[in-house]
């Protein structure tokens, strides 16, 4: 892809085309998705990010037995079952069935059952405080236009002083291609472009929307939210590690980091 060509996929979108297009990718692509990525990710894990940081290491959530937690954007639910697992009362919820067939299906295999919950970030059917923790791992928030409306509503189902923890790819990532190759090391876009990346059919709707904040944006949601920022996490690529998982590979992830980690609690 050429610069011109790249800069092309660059154009605002509303809301609900964002919505439309998210559903419409993850429901096509959730077979693909789990095929490729499942056994990395596994039936019963937490997985924050392609770097393989995993919660039962990184305990970024705290103390999770008893605890009532809402897994946001929770694809196949490999999380929410390791939750459940660890002995917290948990909910998967995401916009797509296809992933929530997966999830059914990654139930059957390992019997373990959560609730499933096909719903909208920005409109949670929960009542306000009915949550301890709230996470995602890559979940919801790159694919709706206003994510600061989604702090805000993760804000309203969260008891004072409950943890919001969200892994995202690090903003820094726009600025460069999504190629794992030598040609994904070149700076093309603009980091301060916060138009996002569109993908269109034929007639020019969009049918994948990624969104784009700076480093500053995400901070500044979570704060204008109500939250007190604990942590950014950049996970270090790791010794050893050589699967390639789209535009995350060794040779990126050993010069920059691929993934930000948020750890967040509700004042």
């Amino acid at each position: 892809m050429t610069e011109e060509q790249a800069a092309s996929r660059r154009r605002t979108v509303t809301d609900a085309e964002s919505r439309v297009a998210s559903r419409y990718w993850w429901d096509l692509d959730a077979d693909d998705y789990q095929d490729e990525h499942g056994a990395f990710l596994g039936d019963v894990d937490f997985v924050w990010c392609p770097e393989g940081v995993r919660e039962a290491d990184a305990r970024l959530l705290g103390e999770v037995r008893g605890k009532r937690i809402l897994e946001l954007g929770c694809g196949a639910a490999a999380a929410a079952r390791w939750l459940e697992g660890q002995g917290a009362d948990v909910v998967a919820m995401d916009l797509s069935a296809g992933m929530l067939r997966q999830a059914r299906e990654a139930e059957e295999r390992s019997g373990v059952r959560v609730p499933l919950v096909q719903a909208d970030a920005l409109a949670l059917p929960f009542a306000s405080g009915a949550f301890d923790i709230v996470c995602t791992a890559f979940g919801a928030i790159p694919f709706v236009a206003d994510s600061g409306a989604l702090m805000q509503e993760v804000a309203r189902v969260l008891r004072p002083g409950g943890a919001w923890v969200f892994s995202i790819t690090h903003p820094m990532r726009w600025i460069f291609l999504d190629e794992p190759g030598p040609e994904g090391l070149v700076a093309v876009h603009p980091y301060f472009d916060r138009r996002p990346y569109v993908e269109e059919d034929a007639a020019g709707v969009p049918t994948y929307v990624e969104q784009h904040r700076t480093l500053g944006d995400r901070i500044r949601e979570v704060v204008a939210a109500g939250f007190v920022l604990t942590d950014v996490v950049e996970p270090e690529w790791p010794a050893g590690h050589e699967q390639i998982w789209g535009q995350w590979s060794p040779l990126r992830g050993r010069l920059f980091p691929g993934t930000a980690i948020f750890v967040c609690y509700l004042a």
